[in-house]
């Protein structure tokens, strides 16, 4: 069973909390229970391919609900693409999540989350009505999630984003598909595009006229899957952490903070990361509350890192709630002992200005010949600032640099090629439907669709 994040929601099943996306007090759904990995797992993980193990990972979380041939499919469709970890330099290791569809990390989530919203409406679900998807996004999100449910059976998704605030070729991916997606330029910041959407979940009219339900990570759908590729940097570098008795630790970009949540839900079922490193762009609002202990929204600042824009994260109210776990008792001492003897935390932070990441991506370019986009250029800093004598760092390479070619070839001098698979996303005709930020012409639209 599922909670709220806000605790005065009723428990949701599986089917659900997937099919609302958001509780009905406004916060985010949490399991119950988080399973550990039983031992026998890690003695195997170094013997399993990437979709078995997401497959052990996955039933640890929905295997109560989901049938386990229903599970092993959804994984096993869902995972039809390698994710390679590349040494960039020693003891630092990219671990490259753009090998999807939409050549970016949030494939995985989305796609799972395709799948396993169709079988909520299989034969046991509430109706055949069409469930509306709305999704928020601030960059690859809304091309992740269009993609992964463009002809879906019984789904419309609506991708609204920032006009003007993501990449061309992002656009180019949620805007010329058509058919069952529908992207809404919004007049605003990607903190607007949120807002509404959390907005319309709460609207009684809204939801009385349509079955809304959110693609973005404040769905555990959407987020629980991304803990995926932690077991599987893991498995990859098992040997070499052993052979030079070292320990891992994580690096990830963080804009939403899905990911690095996912992360975390993993270091509670036993995975053994040393610990996280959550780093930031100029968009420093979980930095800040790490040095201060004050959590301060503010509106999001555009920066050359798009998909991290983001001034009030949702998923920071997961972070809490998880904290205040009794099953994460030891790891809270951990933290606090660590904040008392000035020892490393679970969870460090960094940020990073638009003329910090450029530095970075010329440094590494001209000493490695790796191309970082912009946002794996934060995670890789990050361990580089961080790194002790004692640990691999694994940085989460979220895209493909293509997907930010302007700002990649301007700072590198380069003409980085644009695969295939972008280039066909950018001979299609763009649609899209022009909004503001005002929640009622946003209502007004979905109430004559």
């Amino acid at each position: 069973m599922y909670y709220s994040t806000n605790h005065s929601a009723a428990r949701a099943t599986l089917r659900e909390a997937v099919v609302r996306g958001l509780a009905e007090d406004r916060g985010l759904y949490m399991p119950e229970t988080i399973k550990q990995l039983p031992a026998s797992f890690w003695d195997e993980m170094g013997h399993l391919s990437f979709q078995e193990i997401a497959y052990r990972v996955a039933d640890a979380f929905f295997g109560d609900e989901v049938p386990a041939d229903d599970l092993r499919r959804i994984v096993f469709d869902t995972l039809s693409f390698d994710t390679p970890v590349v040494e960039v330099e020693p003891r630092i290791y990219a671990l490259e999540l753009f090998h999807g569809p939409t050549l970016a990390f949030k494939d995985v989530g989305a796609r799972f989350m395709a799948r396993l919203l169709q079988w909520t409406q299989g034969p046991e679900g509430a109706s055949g009505a069409t469930v509306n998807v709305l999704v928020a996004t601030s960059g690859d999100t809304g091309s992740a999630v269009a993609n992964g449910f463009l002809g879906v059976d019984g789904i419309h998704v609506y991708v609204l984003y920032p006009k003007g605030k993501v990449s061309a070729i992002q656009e180019c991916q949620f805007t010329t598909l058509g058919r069952n997606i529908t992207a809404l330029e919004v007049d605003g910041t990607f903190d607007d595009c949120q807002r509404l959407v959390k907005s319309a979940f709460m609207d009684s009219e809204l939801n009385a006229h349509m079955r809304l339900t959110s693609a973005n990570s404040i769905n555990v759908a959407r987020f629980l899957p991304q803990a995926f590729y932690y077991f599987w940097a893991y498995a990859q570098l098992s040997s070499k952490l052993s052979t030079l008795n070292s320990q891992l630790v994580v690096c990830v970009p963080s804009g939403n903070f899905g990911n690095l949540c996912a992360g975390l839900f993993g270091h509670v079922m036993g995975l053994p990361v040393k610990r996280f490193i959550a780093s930031n762009n100029a968009n420093r609002v979980f930095y800040d509350y790490l040095q201060t202990g004050k959590y301060t929204p503010r509106p999001s600042i555009q920066t050359i890192a798009n998909a991290m824009d983001v001034g009030d994260p949702s998923n920071f109210a997961r972070i809490q709630d998880l904290y205040s776990r009794e099953d994460v008792q030891e790891i809270i001492l951990q933290r606090n002992a660590a904040q008392q003897n000035g020892t490393e935390p679970l969870i460090s932070g960094a940020t990073y200005t638009d003329d910090q990441i450029a530095a970075t991506m010329r440094d590494c370019y001209a000493r490695t010949g790796y191309v970082l986009d912009p946002h794996g250029a934060c995670g890789y800093q990050a361990l580089r600032d961080q790194l002790k004598s004692d640990e691999i760092g694994v940085f989460l390479e979220t895209a493909h640099p293509a997907k930010f070619k302007q700002t990649v070839d301007s700072i590198l001098g380069t003409d980085i090629a644009i695969p295939e698979r972008l280039q066909a996303f950018m001979r299609g005709q763009k649609q899209s439907v022009q909004m503001s930020k005002d929640f009622t012409d946003f209502k007004a639209y979905l109430l004559q669709q």
